[in-house]
């Protein structure tokens, strides 16, 4: 009996790894994971049949090589729109109104389900049939379609959601959503899925860095962040009575002199903006060499990017400063990215990146700020981060050597920081857990405007 108990909480992790975005929150729900099971990618698990693993192959390869092509001048854009945007576009939420009819996306993928793609991996996952929590739409699908036996749940990964991600038939399925956000929620039941099967929880965090129910490590991180972020104390002065009530009297003294920012640029799982990388460096070169900032270019799971970095590095004649006031951080393995990732974040005062599943890390109170959009739902998360105050849209990065220290002097950073934390929801994981297993939990419900 006691053994049972050890072990309740136990579910199958399941995501893809197409871009970052699908296996960023699952990592983060990894310790619900059956023991010795770990995350299960669905489209590269050991012993995935050879005609399932092409057909996946080629549908990543295909939205990479598309993703990557909307920084070539003139056409990349007008591909990308055609050939990938056009099947996931998020129709306009107003007027409500009914809008369960399938896309031509979603009906493509269940002739995929009834071609057999999955049924290998879900046979696998039946027999252990404990609850199946993934954060792909289409691996929910498959397992409905092919009778998985346990409860399946499904997590929405960005602030609004295309038609694929609710079944060919929402009012019969028996798929359960946790929704990251407000908006998410009511956009399923425009879909047709039944309100008794949707959840707001939040966008599942790291719980290494929320750590647990009352964030003591994520107060601490933002103590020093804001420190960090406001120098001359604009925003520590304007804001002392809210800081004091949460963060406790006294934070950051001025007489304390704050550490150089730590920025952190961060490319996407698909490389598509690797280019600004570049950019970026160039343009903080001379304030890297007086250590007035420091710059980590976080090339992720590509080891080739990290090297191109580097001897971007070497051409501006920045090797002293290699490892001290810039960081070039590559892995080969992409576990190792998102446990390396999650404990450079830690450290990092500004995230730049483009709207991805990282802008609900401003939950973390982290800025970001904003590399252009690829995907309709990257603008919709771009739109969301900008209504709580939590990220801006970056300006010529060309300069941003200029206009990140004004906003920097000005407080502006520590606010967007302030307005992430008070603002974007946290706990995700916790809640997501606690709905998984009918559990009750002490952190507070979410409004549903979040």
């Amino acid at each position: 009996m006691g053994k049972k108990e050890e072990h309740r909480h136990e579910a199958h992790i399941v995501a893809v790894d197409m871009g970052y975005g699908h296996e960023r929150p699952a990592r983060s729900l990894a310790h619900l994971a059956v023991r010795g099971e770990g995350v299960i990618i669905a489209n590269n698990y050991k012993g995935i049949p050879d005609r399932d693993k092409l057909m996946w192959r080629k549908t990543r390869e295909f939205y990479e090589t598309l993703s990557r092509s909307k920084s070539v001048p003139l056409v990349g854009n007008t591909l990308f729109d055609l050939l990938v945007d056009s099947g996931q576009r998020i129709e306009p939420f107003y007027p409500s109104r009914d809008l369960s009819k399938p896309s031509v996306q979603l009906k493509n993928m269940y002739r995929g389900i009834k071609m057999g793609l999955g049924r290998h991996l879900i046979d696998l996952l039946a027999q252990n049939p404990v609850p199946i929590i993934t954060t792909f739409f289409f691996t929910a699908f498959m397992a409905e379609e092919y009778d998985y036996p346990g409860d399946i749940w499904c997590v929405t990964t960005d602030a609004d959601i295309s038609r694929a991600w609710a079944p060919l038939d929402p009012k019969r399925s028996r798929i359960k959503y946790v929704a990251a956000n407000g908006r998410c929620a009511e956009r399923l039941k425009l879909y047709g899925v039944r309100g008794e099967h949707i959840y707001l929880t939040g966008f599942p965090l790291p719980r290494e860095i929320v750590d647990g129910p009352e964030p003591r490590a994520l107060k601490q991180d933002l103590v020093r962040r804001l420190c960090a972020l406001d120098p001359k104390g604009f925003f520590r002065e304007r804001y002392r009575n809210a800081l004091d009530v949460e963060l406790g009297r006294g934070t950051c003294p001025k007489t304390k002199r704050p550490s150089p920012p730590r920025l952190m640029f961060a490319v996407g799982g698909a490389g598509a903006q690797a280019r600004l990388g570049d950019v970026i460096l160039k343009s903080f070169a001379s304030s890297i060499r007086r250590g007035q900032i420091v710059l980590e270019l976080m090339a992720g799971a590509r080891p080739q990017l990290g090297r191109v970095f580097k001897e971007s590095a070497r051409r501006l004649r920045l090797e002293r400063a290699l490892d001290r006031y810039l960081i070039v951080s590559a892995w080969r393995d992409r576990s190792d990215y998102f446990a390396g990732f999650n404990t450079s974040l830690r450290r990092c005062d500004v995230l730049w990146t483009k709207p991805s599943e990282l802008s609900f890390y401003t939950g973390l109170g982290l800025p970001i700020i904003l590399a252009p959009p690829v995907g309709s739902q990257e603008e919709f998360n771009r739109l969301w981060l900008g209504q709580i105050g939590g990220g801006v849209d970056q300006y010529d990065p060309r300069y941003a050597g200029e206009w990140f220290f004004d906003w920097l002097d000005s407080g502006a950073l520590a606010r967007m920081a302030w307005n992430g934390y008070i603002e974007a929801p946290t706990h995700g994981a916790f809640r997501i857990e606690s709905c998984v297993f009918g559990e009750k939990t002490e952190v507070e419900p979410l409004p549903i405007i979040v």
